[in-house]
């Protein structure tokens, strides 16, 4: 089985570091493509690389002085070489990198890209494996649109070529070799993209956490780990907060049924987590994965009379909204009522505007603002196979002297929402955690599971 491993900014920001992953990739013939990000943070005070390179750009178009910055990057690339005692001549190529970025020969693009390129061809020379640029083999269309026929032709080829080898993460190119960087944390999509090329049998992220947790550990002590996760369930804890890894990371994988382990460099004995959308028979599957929120919210309330007999109220609402470019978070409706449920960031510019643009459009209707509204995402796959969890929910929430503002659950049935007081919100989350996910009831047998026709499957 081939093993795509992919190494995050902290697990490559030193010498220390970079023989952590050598005894990583060493404990596993598979593990025979690797991808790296440029060097990240060795401490809570130091800067990644990458955010020094972004501020070397910035120097450079505005005529100032960058030689301070590239020394700095510089002395981090040299100090890995020396400790290591690699023989890649980092000093003189960071050197006339510096020189040739200085008298206006590349693109800023170009020159952000060179924390993951230099960080690789010290990691591939430290492995004994072949380097291969990210430029020559992640392509592009000139729209900026990822080229992904032509990228698995070149991945595949790379590796007929070399049996092992490592990759700069984060960049590519387009048909006529101009640098293209991705999102921030791209490198993580590199890795899934290199994994789908190569028909992997796993996608490995190595970063400094061990997984995914249950709870986030600011708001409940030391909550558990999560041993498997379905791609759905990833999904909905990400977008409430609970983030790991670069989101867009999973598509490549998850359209190839790849499984994904996150993993920690660091402690690379633990067993971290598996996002995948098949279980082994023979397992125990938790009824709650996982809980996660935001706060900040807020509401804006409509009221009419007869609503429910008129066609097109929501929906006019709703143009308002997009109008003014505001993201919609959910919308509880009643007989002659309906909520439109925003992070308040989103309005911070434009709520009164767009109120009045609602009364406007709607001049019989009653509109009110209700502001601290923090919503919390209860996810589990085996939610629809255990009756009674939202009643059991809701009460825990009650006896605790929790307010609850508003109710939502998703189709699937894969997560019950609440609306809460942004006050209520830490307590709330610790009283569903210990309510649940630190309860011996939180599993459910195979046999259960398909007495009430469920499945391994998510």
């Amino acid at each position: 089985m081939i093993k795509v491993t992919k190494f995050g900014g902290s697990s490559v920001s030193s010498a220390v570091q970079f023989k952590k992953i050598k005894g990583i990739i060493e404990s596993d013939e598979a593990r025979k493509f690797v991808v790296v990000s440029a060097a990240g943070k060795r401490d809570k005070t130091d800067t990644k690389v990458t955010d020094l390179l972004y501020l070397v750009n910035a120097h450079l178009q505005y005529h100032v002085s960058c030689d301070d910055l590239m020394g700095n990057i510089a002395s981090r690339f040299i100090e890995i070489a020396h400790d290591l005692e690699l023989a890649y001549p980092i000093a003189q190529e960071f050197g006339a990198f510096h020189e040739r970025a200085k008298r206006g020969e590349f693109t800023p693009e170009y020159i952000v890209s060179r924390g993951e390129y230099f960080t690789a061809k010290l990691m591939s020379e430290y492995l004994g494996f072949a380097f291969v640029d990210a430029a020559d083999v992640v392509r592009f269309n000139y729209d900026g649109s990822f080229d992904m026929d032509t990228t698995t032709e070149l991945i595949q080829a790379a590796a007929r070529e070399h049996a092992c080898f490592v990759l700069p993460g984060f960049y590519g190119s387009d048909p006529d070799g101009e640098i293209r960087l991705m999102e921030r944390g791209g490198g993580d999509i590199t890795g899934a993209i290199v994994a789908k090329c190569l028909g992997a049998g796993l996608y490995e992220n190595w970063t400094d956490v061990s997984g995914f947790l249950t709870a986030d550990p600011r708001i409940v002590d030391n909550p558990k780990s999560i041993s498997r996760i379905t791609y759905a369930e990833m999904r909905e804890l990400s977008y409430m907060g609970a983030s790991v890894l670069h989101e867009e990371a999973i598509f490549p994988v998850k359209d190839a049924g790849i499984p994904l382990a996150i993993l920690n460099t660091n402690r690379p004995q633990d067993a971290g987590t598996i996002i995948s959308e098949e279980t082994e028979p023979g397992t125990v599957e938790p009824i709650i994965t996982g809980v996660a929120g935001k706060k900040g919210f807020k509401a804006i309330h409509v009221k009419m009379n007869h609503m429910s007999n008129m066609v097109g109220i929501v929906r006019r609402t709703l143009t308002i909204f997009e109008r003014y470019g505001v993201s919609v978070e959910h919308i509880p409706t009643g007989i002659d009522t309906f909520a439109v449920v925003v992070h308040g960031s989103d309005v911070r510019d434009c709520l009164y505007k767009l109120v009045a643009d609602i009364q406007l459009e709607l001049p019989t209707a009653d509109i009110s603002i209700a502001d601290h509204i923090a919503l919390i995402s209860t996810v589990g796959r085996n939610m629809s196979n255990r009756p009674g969890i939202s009643g059991r929910l809701f009460g825990e929430l009650g006896r605790a002297g929790i307010n609850i503002r508003m109710i939502a659950q998703g189709s699937e049935e894969l997560d019950i929402i609440c609306g809460v007081n942004d006050d209520d919100f830490e307590r709330a989350i610790n009283v569903i955690y210990k309510a649940f996910v630190d309860s011996e009831d939180n599993i459910i047998t195979i046999d259960e599971l398909e007495a009430r026709g469920g499945s391994f499957d998510a």
